[in-house]
């Protein structure tokens, strides 16, 4: 297990552009946790809240041609990747101008021309997905490289050991990353996770490292070690990015839970680590002004009140289309 070494710091513009992206991703994500208790959603969402600076310091680095499997959790990856947020809500809430037309829903946006091979309901399900797509870009031989995000319940399932594998017998470009948020559902990791997840990575030969999953540059720099390494040709890398979320598993759990497994006190005491305001304080810190980033947050509202209103108005799939994305 290699911990992560900062390297000095990022140009200024490279941190306004990750604080932009993680803002536009908390303030989507508290729209649609709203949209769904006022009963506007034809289905659940589970929200990234907290998440944010591992999303936004991994794709940093990436351009379209890049490939990227998420998650159930997944509306953070699509952003940060530069997925359109109008056409995301629109998905949400199952309206025929979404990115998949309403048919995939909260837990399977894509967007191929981004390089977002989809987020995945299955658990684990974009590993392999990653696998593949890294070996075809190994097979073209253009410099691209495959992500799979995924969670530390996930990081427990074969495939993981199988992608290591593969993927170190094949210096494929793939780099793992693995969001260890503290809960597989609605256990805690300790409960169901044993070891270190990111030591998982020694007996396959690949390097492992661990970052502060909440800290924006921590991620930042880690991705820029294991894409660099991966475009040169080096193979895969394991990152465990150790952060928490701020809501629960699923927006709609407090309906069939009778048990409370995430304590306030926990919660509370994991906000004092948000990602968001780490990093609005690093830009402050570079001179930054606060007026500035004012500015950017307003603008951010801005754009999410009309991708709200264009989704609000896209119309419903025609039942004519029912069977259409199903069959070839």
């Amino acid at each position: 297990m290699k911990k992560n070494q900062k390297a000095g710091n990022l140009p200024t513009d490279v941190l306004l552009s990750m604080y932009e992206q993680a803002l536009l991703i908390r303030n989507v994500e508290i729209q649609l946790g709203a949209d769904f208790k006022n009963g506007k959603l034809p289905g659940p969402v589970h929200l990234y809240i907290g998440q944010e600076a591992i999303a936004v310091g991994i794709c940093q680095h990436l351009s379209d041609s890049d490939w990227i499997a998420s998650t159930h959790r997944g509306h953070g990856h699509f952003i940060a990747k530069g997925g359109n947020i109008k056409k995301l809500l629109a998905e949400v809430y199952g309206r025929n101008d979404g990115i998949c037309h309403g048919f995939g829903g909260s837990m399977h946006v894509a967007d191929f021309s981004k390089g977002i091979i989809g987020a995945n309901g299955i658990v684990a399900g974009g590993i392999g997905i990653s696998a593949g797509a890294a070996l075809a870009a190994q097979l073209d031989n253009d410099g691209n490289v495959a992500i799979a995000f995924f969670g530390d319940g996930a990081a427990n399932q074969g495939v993981l050991c199988e992608a290591l594998n593969i993927s170190s017998l094949w210096k494929l470009p793939l780099i793992l990353v693995c969001e260890n948020n503290g809960f597989s559902e609605f256990s805690p990791s300790s409960t169901v996770t044993a070891g270190s997840i990111v030591d998982r990575a020694n007996p396959y030969k690949v390097p492992g490292i661990l970052v502060d999953g909440n800290d924006t540059i921590d991620v930042w720099q880690a991705g820029n070690i294991a894409i660099e390494r991966a475009r040169s040709g080096g193979g895969p890398t394991l990152i465990e990015a150790r952060t928490y979320r701020h809501r629960g598993h699923v927006e709609a759990e407090y309906s069939f839970l009778s048990e409370e497994y995430q304590s306030e006190s926990e919660v509370e005491k994991w906000k004092e680590r948000d990602p968001l305001p780490l990093l609005k304080q690093q830009l402050l810190n570079e001179g930054i002004s606060e007026n500035q980033l004012n500015e950017l947050s307003t603008a951010v509202l801005t754009d999410i009140k009309e991708a709200v209103d264009f989704a609000d108005k896209s119309p419903w799939p025609e039942k004519s289309q029912a069977t259409k994305f199903m069959f070839k």
